[in-house]
């Protein structure tokens, strides 16, 4: 039996002309609010707003850059969706920009490696969700020696959390990720699906969605449903898909 009660999806909308799975889908902004609309309607509980790419060789924004793309798509959905809403950036720049629109979530995939994004979120206190990065750059950890041991992720996001606690920052605010495909081996990969067992006082997110340790099928439902289902039956309590109605059926 899979534990289903109050597992949440969190839905992927990529304002971007290069992501790897849907770049330039949802690049104008009202394919993108449309897009979101979409999502909450398949049943996101969140939607998880990215401006810049995190595949390999990636082209890297400023935070300026990165603000023109989000602005005119987070000035709707912020107040359309209160609290459902999480900004996947690591510029702190950002992260003041959209908090000063209305409450948002942040998602920081290089593990809030900046003190001043730690500064932001201990001073406005928002949800935050920490990924694990073995490196401070994207596009340098899809380069580094690849980790080898789940227990190494697990110190790490732990260590991090901790830094944010001690800031003033509630553990119930805290989502951890252990950032599956950024910097780890396959195998590292498969058993990160497992990871909420390791940080049973956490809230955890895990993002397998249509990346490459799930082989050649990897586009597909099926391998993306049977790695939720790991995910779900070890505690996550969220799934960042890119398929949400496809993902519904699992948590229903």
């Amino acid at each position: 039996m899979y534990k289903q009660s109050n597992v949440k999806l969190v839905g992927i909308l990529n304002v971007t002309p290069d992501s790897f799975s849907d770049g330039g889908q949802y690049f104008d902004p009202t394919m993108a609010i449309s897009q979101a609309d979409k999502l909450f309607a398949d049943g996101a509980s969140i939607v998880d707003v990215g401006a810049e790419s995190t595949r390999p060789n990636a082209t890297k924004l400023t935070a300026d850059q990165e603000w023109q793309r989000l602005q005119p798509v987070l000035e709707v959905l912020i107040h359309k969706y209160t609290g459902k809403i999480s900004v996947d950036t690591y510029h702190p720049e950002t992260i003041r920009r959209a908090l000063a629109i209305g409450p948002v979530i942040v998602n920081d995939v290089t593990g809030m490696n900046t003190p001043d994004m730690i500064n932001i979120v201990a001073e406005l206190k928002p949800m935050v969700i920490i990924s694990h990065l073995p490196d401070m750059d994207i596009q340098l950890a899809h380069q580094t020696t690849p980790i080898t041991n789940v227990n190494q992720v697990k110190d790490d996001l732990l260590a991090k959390a901790q830094q944010l606690i001690d800031r003033g920052l509630p553990i119930n605010r805290i989502i951890l990720d252990p950032g599956i495909g950024f910097g780890k081996t396959p195998d590292v990969n498969v058993q990160l699906l497992k990871f909420a067992e390791l940080v049973p006082s956490f809230d955890v997110m895990i993002g397998y969605s249509r990346k490459r340790f799930l082989g050649e099928n990897r586009m597909e439902l099926a391998p993306n449903l049977d790695a939720g289902r790991i995910a779900i039956n070890s505690g996550a309590k969220y799934l960042r898909v890119h398929d949400v109605a496809g993902h519904t059926q699992i948590i229903k």
